[in-house]
């Protein structure tokens, strides 16, 4: 008789529950150990599950589209020597399992790509071939933005009929995004908002000296790394603000673990983390953020590039907004925002008289959880953020 071998959902520090994308395995189907057997999306990744063993797929529990938690079984691997055979009979040559309808979609001419089981999905729900799309994806390969794109097409006016319009489904990731936000916001922190102003200068001038030299290593020197930067110095002099609180205590976190929320265009946001970023330094820094927002923004992220966050920087600037007050992104107690940076008129005292100059500046804001954090350490962490850009490089 062949052993069983259960396929768990892996666990997940932030995200309490997933959503089954697709199977790209079938009951019956021969799998190894390691080799993706389906697809499930979290509020900030979507990643596959793989095979925990060698053998045969003998059952499904989790079905397409279901919500999972972690430790949930999502199916069932018989091993052992008789695990191509059916339980309980006597070994033989088993016929191949006759394919669900629609389950396949027709190939591309050409060579063939492999499409995931979303894709599929939402090709046979609009009626749609692959050949209809061009793909963008790695190789050709078409994805969901791919498929997306397409639908959103607008379509032409009809003379004296309605307005046109049109339905586009929530990915997996927008609809955790929206219970993401709801929870944070409306369930669990009171939220609180502290703005400053930034003289960028300093680092309008540093960038200029030496973003040559971090070029020549491979390395974009970006203003978010500089953020990123200051955020690490400030959150070593306030360390309170680098936690997380529960009923009974405030965890104060001794690695700076700093998530930077990444656009995803229209999906939304997702927010890879630069892991010990206190010894990394400007261009370990640069380095990291570059690697992890490439990846971020070609659906290569990991679940571990995702988790462990201790505090979150939003440069929501980069889109051209000025002041925002950001969703704290639970379980931690703050996140930073930092607004499009411009050139602004300002008066400077200059020996005792007033003057008039340009400089570039942006405004800052801290969101707190008021329950961990008040005003007076929310205004601290600001005062020494503003003095890191404005003297500290």
């Amino acid at each position: 008789m062949p052993d069983f071998v259960d396929i768990v959902m892996p666990p997940s520090e932030e995200a309490a529950e997933a959503q089954v994308i697709g199977w790209m395995k079938q009951p019956g189907d021969a799998v190894e150990m390691h080799e993706p057997v389906l697809e499930v999306s979290t509020d900030k990744v979507t990643m596959e599950v793989s095979a925990p063993a060698s053998g045969t797929l003998t059952e499904i529990l989790a079905a397409d589209n279901a919500t999972i938690h972690a430790g949930d079984i999502l199916g069932r691997i018989a091993t052992g020597p008789r695990a191509n055979g059916a339980v309980g009979e006597p070994e033989r040559e088993r016929e191949a399992p006759a394919p669900p309808p629609n389950s396949e979609l027709p190939e591309p001419t050409g060579a063939r790509q492999r499409i995931s089981p979303l894709v599929k999905r939402m090709l046979r729900e609009h009626d749609l071939t692959p050949a209809h799309i061009s793909g963008t994806g790695r190789g050709g390969r078409i994805t969901r933005r791919d498929v997306e794109a397409f639908l959103s097409r607008p379509s032409q006016p009809v003379a004296g009929g309605p307005r046109p319009s049109r339905m586009i489904p929530h990915t997996p990731m927008r609809r955790r995004i929206a219970d993401h936000m709801v929870e944070s916001m409306l369930r669990t922190a009171p939220h609180v908002t502290a703005v400053f102003d930034a003289d960028m200068t300093g680092v309008v001038d540093h960038r200029a000296e030496h973003k040559q030299a971090f070029a020549d290593r491979g390395v974009k020197l970006t203003y978010t790394a500089y953020l990123v930067e200051a955020a690490v110095q400030a959150l070593q002099a306030v360390p309170e603000v680098n936690s997380r609180w529960h009923d009974d205590a405030l965890e104060v976190f001794d690695d700076v673990n700093l998530g930077v929320a990444t656009a995803l265009g229209r999906d939304g946001l997702i927010v890879p983390v630069i892991h010990r970023a206190q010894l990394l330094g400007l261009f370990g820094i640069a380095s990291r953020l570059q690697e992890l927002t490439e990846k971020a923004r070609t659906g290569q992220l990991v679940p571990e590039e995702v988790q462990g966050g201790t505090f979150t920087l939003t440069n929501h600037g980069v889109s051209g907004s000025l002041i925002a007050t950001p969703i704290i992104n639970q379980p931690q107690s703050a996140i930073l925002g930092v607004g499009k940076m411009e050139k602004r008129i300002v008066v400077v005292e200059e020996k005792g008289r007033d003057t008039i100059q340009i400089a570039p500046r942006a405004y800052v804001t801290l969101t707190i959880d008021h329950r961990a954090l008040d005003g007076f350490t929310a205004n601290a962490f600001l005062s020494k953020f503003v003095e890191i850009l404005e003297e500290g490089f």
